[in-house]
């Protein structure tokens, strides 16, 4: 009969450990969540977090607390939460740089963007832009690629990172430009470089570009993204300027991949929700960044696509970098 109750007693204890983490996951949040985020406060992706993290706090009832981890192209704080506990109190905003870039042009890297992290939802999206110097002859993308091709030994272009540089290889396969790359510490640098003269054309982001084009410093030739910027309305596409280019940087939020998919589906939720406020659409698009707030299944097809496509140029044009 003794054997019997130490079975039964046995059994009981093994089914209310079976139960303790649905019922943790059941309470999430119960204490802070950290946003971690690989840049210095002030830039986009920091104020996004913050802009995100606010309203997250809100809505769960607990701190959320925003963590700068800076360094070698956010790839620190990326690998940091990687080998975070799956609990749902870390999470990464997760820029397409670090995300889908640096696995194209590094060799070896510390954490599998597929392998050791869920994606949850997409929070913005940063369209980019090529421009030439406002004084040059180029008044259209054909101009500019007419003269690269007539010109091979002149033509260049600036980059501050290898996001900026895959994106131009891109538009350099598909228009067939010889264009020569000029590195520069960062993306204010390189619109810069346009100013100055020392190079033909960038392509970067709309934050230290608009303020030049509506200075008139600066000539929009086109944006590489699917539809015209909402900024600069008469700027065409690359493809209806006549290249079949699409690049589209994003930072998104995610998890590490062992995160139960209950918690991953309650963040997805409110990220989604976040992202579809108007006072947080508003604060966006003050920054020229279009928010987005899409699921974690189409966030996902995202990213495998731009793995494949960013792999494929730098493949196609012998990038390679090392750590």
């Amino acid at each position: 009969m003794k054997a019997f109750y130490r079975v039964a007693l046995a059994a009981l204890c093994l089914s209310f450990l079976d139960l303790l983490p649905a019922t943790a996951q059941a309470q999430y949040p119960n204490r802070p969540i950290h946003i971690v985020v690989g840049f210095t406060p002030g830039g986009g992706n920091d104020i996004i977090a913050r802009v995100f993290g606010q309203k997250l706090s809100e809505s769960l009832g607990q701190p959320v607390i925003i963590e700068n981890k800076p360094g070698a192209g956010a790839m620190l704080a990326t690998e940091y939460v990687a080998r975070s506990a799956p609990d749902g109190y870390t999470l990464l905003v997760g820029a397409s740089g670090a995300m889908t870039i640096s696995p194209a042009v590094y060799e070896k890297m510390n954490y599998d963007t597929m392998r050791d992290f869920k994606p949850v939802s997409e929070m913005g999206s940063f369209p980019l832009i090529l421009i030439v110097n406002a004084k040059s002859p180029f008044k259209s993308l054909a101009d500019l690629v007419a003269y690269a091709k007539a010109n091979p030994d002149k033509a260049n272009y600036s980059s501050s990172s290898a996001a900026f540089q895959l994106a131009t290889e891109l538009f350099k396969q598909k228009t067939g430009v010889p264009m020569q790359m000029i590195p520069y510490k960062g993306a204010n640098d390189s619109v810069t470089a346009v100013l100055s003269g020392e190079v033909t054309a960038t392509i970067a982001d709309a934050g230290p570009v608009i303020g030049q084009v509506n200075g008139g410093t600066v000539r929009a030739l086109a944006v590489a993204a699917p539809t015209r910027a909402e900024s600069l309305p008469d700027v065409p596409t690359m493809k209806e300027a006549g290249a079949d280019v699409e690049a589209v940087l994003w930072s998104g939020i995610f998890v590490p991949a062992a995160t139960p998919p209950d918690i991953v589906s309650k963040l997805e939720a409110e990220f989604i929700r976040i992202a579809r406020l108007p006072d947080v659409v508003s604060r966006l698009k003050q920054l020229n960044i279009d928010s987005v707030g899409n699921s974690s299944e189409e966030f996902s097809r995202i990213i495998t696509a731009d793995l494949e496509r960013w792999k494929a140029v730098a493949r196609a044009s012998n990038i390679k970098m090392a750590q």
